[in-house]
């Protein structure tokens, strides 16, 4: 049975995942490039969050959460584009460096403890009151605007430089645009927005751990083409507002895993099966009008 409180709770992790997607739009769908950065970057923002917010400024550590996640992702940008290397690879040396760099923030120790510290969801309810839901107003109010920002972003023309260096940087390069400026500057931002959606969640559940990050490349790509297959792919809008609708949706179908007392260990596998699922549909589709064409022929030549 679905509840109240379930529903709440699936909402408040899709909008506060929803940067995550939004994150993998811009590098992987916009930048053409697969950043395996991601999970290093989400618990680098887990952890920047979480120290921060213990200094008693939960909401200076959102911003400072980003300028980490940003220099994070410049890193693997210099990678790339200085030194020649592949971008998976680049993304994994990035990723395993960030694994004791993520420690050392958290002053070596695995995770870090929130339960008696001020964040920004309680300085939220503090505002709005007990009787409204907090938590989900100010993780709605967060995603939909950055949302906005970054629609407005992608018709800018550095946002056009971008998205013309994912599908074509010959010509962009014939063009007399440095592809390593706009390679750096997707992924920095695509690896804040990462940070930033670490950032809260570690609010969020008043906790920071170094595995946080564990698969959310996959829950990001999960988001991403559930959005696509919602809301297609007809325009950038359409592909941030489906990164939005599809990390809901996603968190969703979690949790109605979550009700029918599935094992925490099959979510992985489940996370998997759902990527899978919605990368083969457009095939499906095909496959079906395909062979519904086979059968409307054959009946016409049957006299």
């Amino acid at each position: 049975m679905i509840t109240s409180a379930l529903i709440y709770s699936a909402l408040e992790l899709g909008f506060i995942y929803s940067f995550v997607a939004l994150a993998l739009f811009l590098s992987y769908k916009i930048l053409n490039i697969a950043d395996l950065t991601t999970d290093g970057t989400f618990t680098l923002g887990c952890a920047v969050s979480a120290v921060v917010a213990l200094s008693g400024h939960p909401v200076l550590a959102l911003p400072a959460a980003m300028i980490a996640g940003a220099a994070a992702g410049t890193v693997t940008a210099t990678l790339q584009t200085r030194l020649g290397v592949p971008s998976i690879l680049a993304g994994i040396i990035t990723n395993t460096a960030l694994y004791t760099v993520n420690l050392a923030v958290m002053g070596f120790s695995s995770n870090v403890n929130l339960l008696q510290t001020k964040t920004v969801f309680t300085m939220a309810r503090d505002l709005l009151g007990s009787s409204l839901p907090s938590k989900l107003i100010l993780s709605a109010l967060l995603s939909v605007l950055f949302c906005l920002l970054m629609i407005l972003f992608l018709r800018t023309r550095l946002g056009l430089s971008i998205h013309a260096t994912g599908d074509n940087p010959d010509m962009v390069r014939a063009s007399s645009i440095n592809t390593s400026v706009t390679i750096t500057v997707g992924l920095a931002m695509a690896n804040s927005l990462t940070a930033l959606s670490g950032a809260l969640l570690a609010q969020y559940q008043r906790t920071a751990d170094i595995n946080l990050g564990t698969g959310m490349v996959v829950i990001g790509l999960a988001s991403l083409i559930i959005g696509q297959s919602v809301l297609g792919t007809r325009s950038p809008a359409r592909l941030v507002l489906g990164a939005l609708a599809g990390s809901i949706l996603y968190r969703f179908v979690i949790a109605i895993a979550l009700r029918l007392d599935l094992p925490a260990e099959c979510l992985k596998l489940i996370s998997a099966l759902i990527v899978g699922v919605t990368i083969g549909l457009p095939a499906i589709r095909n496959g079906i009008r395909l062979q519904k064409r086979k059968k409307e022929a054959h009946h016409a030549d049957t006299p």
